[in-house]
């Protein structure tokens, strides 16, 4: 019999080495084709799911491929020893019978359900943050934005098949970059990587370009560094409408060069009115043609001003005003606005350091300065030690070299350029015309850091 030709079914069965293979064949075969769908579906999601398909499952296919013939020479050895082996026609058709039968089910429950929820797991924005050390700012960023219940994929991956093999090739890259430890910090964004998925393809699936919009009025509440926190409110009519159009109406294309990865220093800007309007081309004061036509060009969209729309960080002094006007930081402490910016703006070599020193320097201030508030108010000093350590915590990754205004938000122009690193009246074009700053432009003032402004109070707005 060793000498002779076994039928297949024999190969497969007749030992537990080649059944294992068999198993592992059959299991990474039901997983590909419960995959299949996703891929011919032309929208492949989380970049990692083609690490999933096109490693790990070909990795258990053919382990399992190997052990087949494993088997049958361990088989065809235990025949040239005269140990017994199945042989008998009917027994192996049994035997292949029951074992196909436990694997077509076992494969159906784990193809369907394994397969499924590693993908859906790859998917989540969990994995993306909490699984990848290296991803916590953004991750921690994404939790307070307006996009939190967005999943990653959805911004961070371009439909269609081309879309799918950037995003897998840059995962898996990236995870090269993860496992070596060689990855930049901090975390380049995905505008100055040049990883950046068009608005067309994110922004505008849910936001449409032609939606109406109206002006909307916006309460900016601060706290003056004094002994009270003095309150104070800006009232703005922002005129998002006027925005929106002058950049992305129809017809108008803005092109602009950048000097800088990050895009914060923009020295030429084309503008076209309509689609067969001439284009005008505006220069920064200081900006010298022959080096502008090395600098990369982009065509503005949406992310241009809105980069921080799902992964926005805070600026030191408005995330103590955002936490004292929500009562996570207590209004009334004297000076907390003053000494709890200083202790978050203090360096610190972990976030575990930084709230240990923030509770205890905040208790030391008052301890030495206010001792009657020390005394009669711990649990309030304790919340406001708390608070500040959740900003700090928020926003700052010693670890991973994120600090305060790591990431410029350009939205606005209070905390960065951002409106302003087109808006500053001195990019000027042939006709001697600039871009404006007219504040009146984008927003009108109604009341400008006051006390109990007047307009609030006709609105019915509590204050």
């Amino acid at each position: 019999m060793a000498g002779q030709n076994r039928p297949l079914i024999q190969v497969l069965t007749g030992n537990w080495v080649s059944m294992a293979g068999t198993a592992l064949v059959t299991l990474a075969g039901f997983s590909w084709l419960f995959l299949l769908p996703l891929h011919i579906s032309g929208h492949a999601n989380n970049p990692y799911i083609g690490l999933y398909a096109f490693i790990l499952v070909p990795m258990i296919f053919f382990s399992g491929l190997l052990l087949i013939p494993v088997g049958a020479v361990l088989d065809r050895r235990r025949l040239a020893h005269g140990i017994a082996s199945v042989t008998d026609s009917k027994a192996l058709w049994r035997r292949a019978g029951i074992f196909f039968a436990v694997m077509t089910v076992a494969n159906l429950i784990i193809g369907s359900q394994l397969s499924y929820r590693a993908v859906a797991q790859l998917e989540t924005v969990q994995f993306c943050g909490d699984t990848c050390h290296v991803m916590k700012p953004e991750f921690t960023a994404h939790q307070r934005a307006p996009h939190a219940s967005v999943d990653c994929v959805a911004c961070h991956v371009s439909p269609g098949a081309s879309g799918f093999m950037k995003a897998k090739m840059a995962g898996t890259r990236q995870l090269v970059a993860v496992v070596f430890n060689n990855f930049p910090r901090p975390i380049e964004s995905a505008m100055e990587s040049d990883k950046l998925v068009s608005s067309a393809e994110t922004c505008e699936q849910c936001h449409q370009r032609e939606k109406p919009m109206h002006p909307t009025l916006r309460v900016i509440t601060k706290y003056k560094d004094d002994e009270t926190n003095t309150p104070t409110k800006t009232v703005l009519t922002m005129m998002v409408d006027r925005i929106h159009a002058a950049h992305l109406a129809p017809g108008v294309e803005i092109r602009y060069a950048a000097s800088d990865k990050k895009r914060q220093t923009i020295p030429w800007v084309e503008y076209r009115g309509s689609a067969s309007g001439p284009a005008k081309t505006y220069l920064a004061s200081d900006a010298k043609p022959e080096t502008i036509a090395a600098l990369p060009t982009f065509t503005m969209q949406c992310v241009d001003c809105h980069n921080r729309a799902a992964h926005s960080f805070e600026v030191a002094d408005r995330a103590i005003d955002g936490a004292i006007a929500r009562g996570a930081i207590p209004a009334d402490l004297p000076f907390i606005k003053k000494t709890g910016l200083g202790l978050i703006q203090a360096a610190y070599q972990s976030s575990e350091e930084a709230a240990s020193k923030i509770a205890a320097g905040l208790s030391d201030f008052y301890r030495a300065n206010y001792p009657d508030v020390f005394a009669k108010r711990s649990n309030d000093i304790n919340t406001a030690g708390r608070g500040l350590a959740a900003i700090y915590s928020g926003n700052v990754f010693p670890d991973l070299k994120v600090t305060w205004g790591t990431y410029a938000n350009n939205l606005g122009h209070m905390d960065y350029p951002g409106c302003f690193r087109c808006h500053d009246d001195s990019h000027t074009a042939a006709d001697k015309k600039t871009i404006p700053q007219d504040c009146g432009t984008c927003h009108n003032a109604i009341a400008v850091e006051e006390s109990s402004p007047e307009i609030l109070k006709s609105l019915g707005i509590a204050q």
